[in-house]
């Protein structure tokens, strides 16, 4: 599932030019003037009147969606303000494309390390229990290197894995790259083939259930 991102902002420039740029990077979004709960990570705008108290406020109401704060202040007691509100990220306007979306991508990695479960189409995966829960409610259980493997690969949807990297990232350089073949088996064996997709010559990349 593609993480659900919402930019906070009312500058049409800002927010153009974040569209632009999420969307290279594979990523959809919405755009509104205020926050909302249900996203995984949201683009705050500190030059929006209120952002920051706008932000306190869905902290206190429990929302723990990534934010990161984009301000064309950025002194040191503004990143102060914007981190004391519940903000995980800062960055000054004007930036580098690279850099916006290098905070993007590492803000989303720790949303997903730090949630008990992962959406993944219409399921979910129990990081607990280590377990894919379908819409149902009926689990599959898996275990902890297919659990590792598939969580890889939901974590950034859009991302097409080297098998070279999959097998540092998951397995360990010890293991072989026919380690990786081997767990993508053992996931569409329990999940459906498409639960995985491969991808001529360049490597897997998260697909859907169909089972």
């Amino acid at each position: 599932m593609t993480p659900k991102i919402l930019v906070v902002s009312d500058d049409e420039v800002l927010i153009s030019r974040l569209g632009e740029l999420l969307a290279e990077a594979g990523y959809e979004h919405d755009v509104a003037a205020a926050g909302e709960p249900g996203y995984d990570l949201m683009i705050v705008d500190r030059d929006l009147d209120g952002s920051l108290d706008m932000l306190l406020t869905l902290r206190r109401q429990a929302v723990t969606a990534r934010a990161l704060v984009l301000s064309s202040i950025g002194d040191e007691k503004d990143q102060e303000a914007a981190l004391a509100s519940g903000a995980d990220g800062y960055l000054t306007k004007p930036f580098l494309p690279t850099t916006l979306i290098r905070k993007v991508r590492g803000l989303l990695r720790r949303h997903i390390d730090n949630a008990e479960t992962i959406p993944f189409g219409q399921a979910q995966l129990d990081v607990r229990r280590y377990e894919v829960v379908l819409p149902k409610g009926k689990r599959i259980s898996l275990s902890v290197r297919e659990f590792d493997l598939l969580r890889t690969l939901v974590a950034r949807p859009t991302v097409i894995y080297p098998k070279a990297e999959l097998r540092t990232r998951v397995f360990g350089t010890e293991a072989s790259e026919s380690t990786v073949d081997t767990y993508v088996y053992y996931l569409r064996r329990k999940l459906g083939h498409g639960v995985v997709r491969s991808v001529y010559r360049l490597g897997y990349k998260a697909g859907a259930i169909s089972v």
